[in-house]
């Protein structure tokens, strides 16, 4: 689907000077959605420790979270495990106007639910026939859906969960989860796998890009999103400052509290 990425990682100047381009853009991209009330989702999955988080701040350090709604869900509720799987994720899509991404989404069925049991393998084949269904349903009643996977190596992975166990403010970032999800490389790889071979479709395509990088990847997810919408730049009236109202303190008479002398 994408090509292997450069064996050679991006310059911290030249990620910084793209990554300013690039927040620019997406500040045009906020004004035309805000204006044209589009509606946008964009989600976010990939292998742990595949920088999906440093990817959304990028994304949306320079916006408006009015208008970029970011959507990370914790564990479901017994109340939303009674729920139509779907519910708890259609409830937080967006209105006209919006931009909504989704750090995980619904596919956590098609990859940590299945891979470490939490849904049976008939839910599991269930939701992998229902989500193309669902999604075209989605895009033709005008939702822009834009998926993205961040794919990280064997390798870098180990070097950053060894990171987050010696770094103190990276230490939250491991859970529990993700210290049992790590020895099953290999199952999460054939679940991804099979969630391509159902989910990849022509209304609502994958786009995988290679994180070993963390800012070349960056980069990338910002540069596919904005390749995915066509917006255009909104002009606006030049804002001019209005002139500061002055008030001569010797023509103001402020009268004490009633009871109280002044001094």
């Amino acid at each position: 689907m994408s090509k292997k990425e450069p064996a050679e990682k991006l310059k911290r100047k030249a990620y910084e000077k793209e990554l300013r381009n690039l927040q620019e853009e997406l500040c045009h991209l906020q004004d035309w959605i805000k204006a044209s009330g589009e509606r946008v989702i964009v989600v976010l999955e990939g292998r742990d420790a595949a920088g999906k988080g440093g990817t959304i701040k990028a994304i949306t350090e320079r916006v408006s979270p009015r208008i970029f709604r970011v959507v990370a869900l914790p564990a479901p509720s017994d109340r939303e495990k009674s729920q139509m799987y779907m519910q708890r994720y259609v409830e937080r899509f967006p209105a006209g106007g919006e931009i909504v991404i989704f750090d995980r989404s619904w596919y956590n069925r098609a990859g940590v639910e299945y891979v470490m049991g939490f849904c049976s393998p008939k839910q599991h084949k269930r939701f992998l026939e229902l989500c193309p269904i669902v999604e075209k349903f989605l895009i033709e009643n005008g939702t822009r859906l834009i998926k993205i996977w961040l794919e990280v190596g064997q390798e870098e992975q180990d070097k950053r969960f060894e990171a987050r166990i010696d770094d103190p403010v990276r230490q939250w970032k491991l859970s529990p989860m993700d210290i049992e999800s790590y020895g099953r490389w290999y199952d999460y790889s054939r679940a991804r796998d099979m969630m391509f071979e159902y989910t990849d479709t022509d209304d609502a395509p994958w786009h995988i890009v290679h994180s070993d990088d963390k800012k070349r990847a960056r980069l990338n997810a910002i540069a596919h999103i904005l390749s995915q919408i066509p917006y255009k730049k909104v002009d606006h009236a030049k804002v001019k400052l209005p002139a500061r109202l002055y008030q001569l303190r010797s023509k103001i008479t402020i009268s004490p509290p009633a009871g109280k002398r002044s001094t």
